[in-house]
């Protein structure tokens, strides 16, 4: 019942991203503006769908490693207890330590940490977020923070339209030109934190089970929230809510803080305390 719920709360809040879409598009160019922006939002859709893996990695800068990186033998133990097909594996060259998942299912999936979480973390808190990131491609999260990211972004594209020039002149619409530059971004991002929050308590328990030691990601969290506090991350603030922390980036730390997409680091730990230990990932085939 709770993922049907949540199901549901996804869908409504994608329509939403995609109704911004179609509001711009009509302040824009009135009844032309609302078919180019039914067209871009049919076209981000489906982009998304099909693509929004290779925007995310890209964004980040990330390339694919064989079996012979560090990386890859955690990420095949682990998909061997949590019971999933093998995911591409990538690192980001970022100092930010991080990580996230990617793709449109199981099948189509990808993992990528950041350089600075492998110098970072040892191989048991590595275990921990690579289990937790494991976690979003179980419950099938991966594409819908992939595909609202990707709409967040056509927002935010729609607002720089308005920026320069885009907006019906002579009917007066500067001023709406103005508030949707400036409250179609911070609405992408609200839903996006609607998606997100709920998704990351439940990934944190799932990966708690699938590494079957609660504490090595606990312990991860903790390094990887206040490192990102003072190690700034070169990426697209639309992709924040496909992290597993919380990047710091080109917003403001003022209006980041009320736009997180995730939930408070305390609340995350409290989470994990309460999960059983079920034995560690090494001994999975």
């Amino acid at each position: 019942m709770n993922q049907f719920y949540n199901n549901l709360k996804t869908v409504m809040l994608l329509g939403l991203l995609s109704g911004l879409i179609l509001a711009g598009g009509a302040m824009i160019g009135g009844q032309q503006g609302l078919t180019f922006a039914l067209i871009l939002a049919a076209g981000m859709n489906f982009f998304g769908y099909f693509f929004s893996d290779q925007i995310a990695l890209a964004s980040a800068g990330a390339q694919e490693v064989g079996a012979n990186h560090p990386l890859y033998p955690i990420v095949q133990r682990l998909v061997g207890r949590a019971g999933l097909p093998m995911p591409r594996v990538y690192v980001s060259p970022q100092a930010a330590p991080n990580a996230f998942a990617t793709g449109r299912n199981p099948r189509h999936a990808a993992v990528c940490t950041t350089q600075g979480l492998l110098d970072m973390l040892d191989e048991n808190e590595i275990a921990g977020v690579l289990s937790h990131e494991l976690a979003h491609v179980q419950h099938r999260d991966i594409l819908i923070t992939s595909v609202a990211a990707t709409i967040a972004g056509a927002i935010s594209y729609l607002g720089y339209m308005f920026m320069w020039g885009g907006g019906n002149r002579e009917e007066g619409s500067g001023l709406e030109a103005l508030l949707f530059l400036l409250l179609g971004p911070l609405a992408a991002l609200l839903i996006q934190a609607g998606i997100s929050r709920s998704r990351e308590f439940n990934a944190d328990s799932g990966g708690a089970a699938i590494c079957g030691n609660p504490m090595w990601l606990a312990t991860a969290l903790e390094k990887i929230h206040y490192a990102n506090a003072r190690i700034p991350m070169d990426t697209n603030p639309a992709f924040n809510a496909t992290y597993i922390a919380e990047p710091r980036n080109a917003i403001g730390a003022n209006i980041a803080s009320l736009f997180q997409t995730h939930p408070p680091l305390d609340a995350r730990l409290v989470n994990l305390i309460g999960q059983p230990s079920t034995g560690q990932f090494r001994n999975a085939a």
